[in-house]
């Protein structure tokens, strides 16, 4: 058995930072159960050098485990533990595009791209469809989408990306930047703006974007599709068809920045009145095997709200470790449940 060390990616928010190993732990024990046979045992903290790391016992783990694991969310470096030495083990992540797709957008109230990204890990890893983690074109829906960080990481991914929101001024904001992006970094495209009509009448805009992060990919047809609709997300299934995504995943808002907003009870702090009424039109909107991941604030919510009507909730092991503290208002867990 061979001991191995994960070295914690440095994070600018010194909250997120406070928790990362902890969530660390709990991400890679999930990667553990889902996609690794559960070769991996010994998960504990540890401190080399004054710095923090993850550490975990294995037989050697060869290159189709290393690409898995380097997709953890706050991975920075693996290495072997040889005596009193450290022998990096390399790392090749699914980064479709430079990492500044997700790091450039700043603006109050934005998740951080770490937690967003663990969200999106094990939510995929959650479904049926997780070991086809590096080789299936995702389809992912982020419900309450904002300001896109969720569907750039999914991009990053090289998954298909949808939103919805009906925030006005966030769709505005995420369309004018993903389109000055991908001008800016000569990425292959064609891009689409109009109004969503049903029944003549227009239920919002959209934007929607083939891309492709290889030239070579965009001429022959191999391309991502981003689709974002300025709607509100309980008409989705008069949007989207039925089963259509293998992952939907999203952050509830918190009550803080960003309130709830239905149209039988307007704007609340709870999410617990737009998740009532969203959660059926999820649901609907999810193939079977997939899963669901919602962040929310659990000082507005009890994890009972979050969960999806037809929905099987995890509520065991890692799944009960992903809580933290973001600031005195904000304490947020996740809650990840699949389609049968």
């Amino acid at each position: 058995m061979t001991r191995y060390a994960l070295l914690i990616l440095p994070s600018s928010n010194r909250v997120y930072a406070g928790a990362s190993t902890a969530l660390t732990r709990a991400e890679l024990e999930v990667f553990n159960g889902a996609v690794l046979g559960g070769r991996l045992s010994e998960l504990s903290d540890a401190t080399i050098g004054g710095v923090p790391y993850v550490t975990f016992t294995a037989d050697d783990i060869g290159a189709g485990d290393t690409a898995l694991l380097a997709n953890l969310s706050s991975i920075y470096a693996l290495f072997a533990v040889e005596g009193d030495l450290l022998r990096p083990v390399w790392l090749r992540p699914l980064a479709r595009f430079d990492d500044d797709l997700i790091t450039i957008p700043k603006y109050q109230g934005k998740t951080n791209e770490q937690f967003t990204k663990l969200l999106l890990n094990v939510t995929l890893l959650s479904s049926a469809f997780a070991p086809a983690m590096l080789d299936r074109q995702f389809a992912v829906l982020d419900p309450l989408c904002g300001r896109g960080t969720t569907l750039n990481q999914a991009l990053m991914y090289g998954f298909d990306a949808t939103g919805i929101d009906r925030d006005q001024q966030d769709f505005d904001a995420y369309s004018a930047f993903i389109q000055a992006w991908l001008k800016r970094k000569r990425v292959k495209h064609h891009a689409e703006r109009g109004p969503v009509r049903r029944n003549r009448r227009v239920l919002g805009r959209r934007l929607q974007i083939s891309l492709a992060a290889a030239k070579d990919d965009y001429r022959a047809g191999v391309t991502q599709h981003l689709d974002v609709v300025n709607a509100d997300t309980t008409r989705a299934l008069d949007i989207f068809r039925p089963a259509a995504f293998d992952l939907i995943v999203t952050d509830a808002p918190y009550g803080v920045q960003h309130g709830s907003r239905t149209a039988a009870r307007g704007l609340a702090r709870s999410p617990a009145g737009l998740l009532a009424e969203a959660a059926p039109v999820w649901t609907a909107l999810l193939r079977s095997g997939g899963a669901c991941g919602i962040a929310w604030n659990t000082l507005v919510a009890r994890r009972e709200t979050a969960s999806g009507t037809g929905l099987e909730p995890l509520e065991s092991g890692p799944y009960l470790e992903f809580g933290h503290r973001v600031d005195q208002a904000i304490v947020r867990d996740i809650l990840v449940a699949r389609k049968p």
